[in-house]
Order: C-alpha cells, then sequence, then structure tokens
C-alpha cells in the first residue's frame, strides 16, 4: 500500500513527463502491439472474407512449407551474411566518426562536419539508390567512366552479384553514419575531463587516452547498441534491397525481407508470408535475450 501511495505521488509530481508520454504509448500500442494479433494468421489458411476466426486452422503446416522449401537456405545464407557484413564495417564507423569528432577543438569545424554526415539519414533509400545509380550505372556513370578511363575496364556495379553486397554496405555507411554518431557523441559528453588531464600529467599520448579512457568510458553505449543491433540481424531493410535488386543479382539479393513481400503482397500468400515474418521476429528476440544475458555475465548492465 506505501509502494502504490509513492507510485501515484511521483506520478502527480513529474504529471506533465507522463502527459508527453501519452502519444508515445498509443502509438506503440496501435502499431506495435495491436498488429500482433494477426500473428494468428500464420497457423491459420487465412481468407479476408472469413477473417481471422472462420479461417481454417492448419497449425504449424507454413512453418513446415518454410524450412523445407529449397529457397530457405539461400534466403538465410543472404540475409546472415548481409547483416554480418554490416555489423563488421557499419556498425564501428559511427564509433570511429564519434571518436574522430571528439578529437576536433574547433567547434566551428566540428558542428560543420557533424551536419554534413548527419544529412543522408534525411534521404529516402529512393533516393540513394537513384544516386548509386546516377554513379555506377555501365551507361555513362561517373565513377564507372572515370575507371574506365583510368584502365579498370568496363564493372558493372549494379548488375555484377559480387559488387552487390559491398554496394549495400557503402551505402549503408554513407547514409547511416552521421546519424549514428549523435548517441555516441552524447555518451562522449559524460565522460570526466579531469580523467584526461590526469592521463596528460603522468604523459599519455593522446591514442592511449582514446584507448584507456574514452573507449571504457561509452563500453556500456556500445554493448547495448550491439545487443540492439542483433535483434535485426534477420532484417536486412527492405526498401534498400528492393530497389536495388534486379534480374542479373537476385540469387544474392533475395533476403527474408524481399521474400515476404514476394509472397505476401504480389502472390496473396498471406498465411506463408506472417510465417516467415514470425520466423524472423522470434529470431531477433532470442538473439536479443541471449546477448543481454551474455553481456550481465561479463559485467555490463545489459537492457533488460
Amino acid at each position: 500500500m506505501k509502494d502504490q501511495k509513492s507510485c501515484w505521488k511521483k506520478i502527480k509530481t513529474y504529471k506533465w513527463l507522463y502527459i508527453m508520454l501519452i502519444p508515445g504509448v498509443i502509438y506503440y500500442l496501435l502499431f506495435k502491439f495491436g498488429p500482433m494479433f494477426g500473428l494468428i494468421a500464420a497457423f491459420k489458411n487465412y481468407q479476408p472474407f472469413l477473417g481471422f476466426f472462420d479461417s481454417e486452422w492448419v497449425g504449424f503446416k507454413y512453418f513446415i512449407r518454410f524450412f523445407t522449401d529449397k529457397s530457405f537456405g539461400k534466403l538465410l545464407g543472404n540475409t546472415l551474411l548481409l547483416s554480418l557484413l554490416n555489423l563488421a564495417f557499419f556498425f564501428p564507423m559511427p564509433i570511429i566518426v564519434a571518436l574522430l569528432l571528439n578529437e576536433v577543438k574547433a567547434n566551428w569545424f566540428k558542428r560543420t562536419v557533424q551536419s554534413v554526415v548527419y544529412l543522408p539519414h534525411f534521404l529516402s533509400w529512393v533516393v540513394i539508390v537513384g544516386i548509386s545509380y546516377t554513379l555506377f550505372t555501365s551507361d555513362g556513370g561517373i565513377i564507372t567512366e572515370a575507371l574506365k578511363n583510368l584502365g579498370f575496364g568496363q564493372i558493372n556495379f549494379l548488375t555484377s552479384p559480387a559488387w552487390f553486397r559491398p554496394m549495400v554496405v557503402m551505402q549503408n555507411m554513407w547514409k547511416e553514419t552521421g546519424w549514428g554518431t549523435i548517441i555516441f557523441l552524447a555518451a562522449l559528453a559524460g565522460v570526466n575531463v579531469e580523467m584526461y588531464e590526469a592521463a596528460k600529467l603522468d604523459g599519455a599520448s593522446r591514442f592511449q587516452q582514446i584507448l584507456y579512457i574514452t573507449l571504457p568510458a561509452i563500453r556500456t553505449t556500445i554493448i547495448t547498441m550491439l545487443i540492439l543491433r542483433l535483434g535485426h540481424v534477420m532484417e536486412s531493410g527492405f526498401d534498400q534491397l528492393y530497389n536495388m535488386q534486379n534480374a542479373m543479382n537476385r540469387d544474392v539479393a533475395d533476403v527474408f525481407d524481399t521474400y515476404v513481400y514476394r509472397m505476401g503482397l504480389v502472390n496473396g500468400q498471406l498465411s506463408y508470408s506472417i510465417a516467415v515474418g514470425m520466423f524472423k521476429s522470434l529470431v531477433g528476440l532470442i538473439l536479443v535475450l541471449t546477448a543481454d544475458k551474455l553481456s550481465k555475465k561479463v559485467g555490463e548492465e545489459g537492457i533488460l
């Protein structure tokens, strides 16, 4: 009873903060938790004119079909490989850029660079892919023609399966690196300046200060972001891959996201596509919980 009174007292004290939370809570209830009711369609032969309750119950039929489908291995391999490449090359980039910006002493230059690297985040993937086509198309692309003039010959960046994954990772790095630095710069702002001054007195170089002061100070933030990133391992980004995909690179470009779109909206197999989406979500949930548990075992706070 005492705890309940204390809770209501806090709510009354910070009532305006809780009021500000209402739009966010409504958003998640309507667009995140509400649609979860539709997961029941993964276990039914869902027919829109019959509805969720009157459609035939088929159990795990669509899951078995998906796991035994010949395309499952290819989809899993393409999705995991793209996610691993993004983890290896894209995930460290915001950390590196944040560390570099933190070392800049001229505030005007720092703010200018921040603004420039933030801008690509606000461009849609349609625009990003359009820019890529302008630069890399084999028919008059700026970079393609420049490489040809330098003696590298004709390189088909947009249609070559070998170049598809590097192109996707580079697009991610260019578009989202700047935006990702916001979190790490905020974490760096909380590092005690006196620690750097003490390190200077001890003769530590700038690199040693980064290695022994800066990185340990933001380690918790890095681990938290990594755990959250693992939850999206099975999601490679539909908008980007759908626009980059073509008949020549489809073998390496087809992932779970594009497969769900093709089977669900194009072919009308709604229950089957929901089952595939549910599988993706469950794998992401398991990875997040596992990573969180492992982080706590090594002494970190985790996210739960």
